[in-house]
């Protein structure tokens, strides 16, 4: 198979992800259940679309039509789904923390080198997680790729399990209820039917929106912090 054929595959495999009719036809939500699993847990799920099949899975649960309702109830199977939504990416994250504590340095340690990370980004990492642990894991949730490997580096690090369980969990809750009520709540409408795509990015976007507002404010407090030191190191 060529490479132009390959990245065809996978683009097409994208787009099937963002859309409810392929999502139903292929096993409906229990589907999105497998997929959030695989992306928070495993290694090689950093590609997958968490945000959007969340997004989407709120969609499907507003349209009575469109999906095998539990208990007969829109707003009961919304919650209903969101547990087990939850229950998926909280155990995906225990599973990618027992990969990185059991596995992590052997799939990136090689003789006297980390393949892909020095010595002193694990070191950093760790001083990291014994800081801001609860932080880092609680809001990776909301970012591609960064909820697949932060639990995996926070098991390589050795993380306080209780302070991990307890992000883990208060991280899952705030990402699942928040995108899944968001897009209940919006699904019924019909500019969103009509224009998923824009709703998809702008669902990204928010998403995103508080880890990219605390990163801009760390880089100014930083800032800010090496012009004082700098001004006090003149001044003596």
């Amino acid at each position: 198979m060529s490479k132009f054929k390959i990245v065809e595959t996978l683009f097409e495999s994208f787009a099937n992800l963002i859309n409810p009719d392929w999502i139903m036809n292929q096993g409906g939500l229990y589907l999105v259940l497998v997929i959030l699993f695989v992306e928070t847990g495993l290694f090689f799920g950093f590609f997958l679309p968490g945000d959007v099949l969340l997004f989407i899975s709120g969609i499907i649960l507003a349209s009575a039509d469109q999906t095998v309702h539990v208990f007969g109830h829109n707003v009961v199977d919304l919650v209903f789904w969101q547990v087990l939504f939850i229950g998926s990416t909280i155990l995906g994250n225990f599973v990618g923390y027992w990969f990185g504590s059991k596995f992590g340095h052997s799939l990136f340690y090689q003789g006297r080198k980390f393949l892909f990370l020095k010595q002193k980004h694990i070191t950093a990492a760790q001083q990291f997680y014994e800081k801001r642990g609860g932080f880092a894991v609680t809001m990776a949730r909301f970012l591609p790729i960064a909820r697949t490997f932060v639990p995996i580096i926070a098991g390589m690090v050795k993380m306080n399990f209780k302070q991990f369980t307890y992000y883990n969990i208060l991280g899952g809750i705030l990402w699942v209820g928040g995108l899944t009520t968001l897009g209940f709540y919006l699904g019924k409408r019909a500019w969103i039917a009509d224009n998923l795509e824009w709703a998809i990015l702008a669902v990204l976007v928010l998403a995103s929106l508080p880890v990219i507002i605390k990163m801009i404010f760390s880089g100014k407090s930083a800032a800010s912090r090496k012009k004082n030191i700098t001004k006090t190191s003149i001044g003596e």
